[in-house]
């Protein structure tokens, strides 16, 4: 599960502390369950079978992300509406070529888990889509209400076919690390989209002073080097301490 942040040239712009903080907090848990998942797909803990842990926990973790990416991509658009489609299509140019990565990697060393269209992959195509829904306000809740409930449709049944797996299609049989189809999560996107303004509105002038809360914002303002980094650290750790994980 990949959490990964505005790009440098939106965090010129106006941030809101409680944003960063809360993204830090989520990165963080993200970065745990992360390594849980590693840990037990390469034996090295026995991973006890818990819905709340291994569906809801990290359902829960990645709406909040999206939830706030959605906010923040409206806070940013208020702040300097010009450029943004040009500003969003760098951010999901550079979000497609670490996809493409991923989905390089997997496919070679863990074929039977390979990401085709992780989070990474969501956020690269949502980075392209959102230009088009920026502007409005009350369709993004319909629409991303409408997305939301198509997608847990979808969920409840598998097809025959996969071209269709990008938007949540579920293949017969497929089994992923990572897998963030547009539909239902584009529907998150687009209601933190529309709550952007709000949200903005009740947490601008909340600050955090303390150094923990200082931290974790670090951590939540720099979310994309720490998904790309996280994974690889604790293989090399695991390499470095004598386990054989390939």
């Amino acid at each position: 599960m990949a959490l990964p942040s505005e790009p440098k040239s939106l965090l010129k712009h106006e941030r809101i502390q409680a944003i960063d903080l809360v993204r830090g907090v989520d990165i963080i848990l993200m970065v745990l369950f992360n390594y849980s998942v590693t840990l037990s797909y390469f034996g090295i803990i026995l991973a006890q079978p818990d819905f709340l842990y291994w569906r809801v926990f990290p359902i829960l973790i990645a709406s909040i992300f999206i939830f706030l990416s959605g906010a923040a991509a409206r806070i940013s658009f208020e702040s300097r509406k010009e450029g943004f489609g040009k500003r969003y299509f760098k951010r999901g140019a550079k979000l497609l070529i670490f996809a493409a990565l991923v989905t390089l990697f997997t496919s070679i060393f863990v074929p039977e888990g390979a990401i085709y269209f992780g989070i990474l992959h969501f956020f690269a195509a949502s980075s392209f889509l959102l230009p088009l829904f920026i502007k409005h306000n009350r369709l993004n809740l319909v629409a991303g209400l409408s997305i939301v409930a198509a997608g847990f449709y979808l969920q409840q049944t598998e097809f025959n076919f996969s071209y269709l797996l990008w938007l949540g299609f579920i293949p017969r049989g497929f089994s992923t690390f990572d897998y963030f189809p547009l539909m239902p999560w584009l529907g998150v996107l687009l209601l933190g989209l529309y709550s952007g303004k709000c949200i903005a509105g009740k947490t601008s002038n909340i600050t955090f002073k303390n150094k923990l809360a200082g931290k974790f914002m670090f951590f939540g303002k720099n979310s994309l080097t720490v998904y790309l980094v996280h994974q690889p650290i604790l293989i090399i750790i695991l390499l470095a301490s004598g386990f054989k994980l390939f």
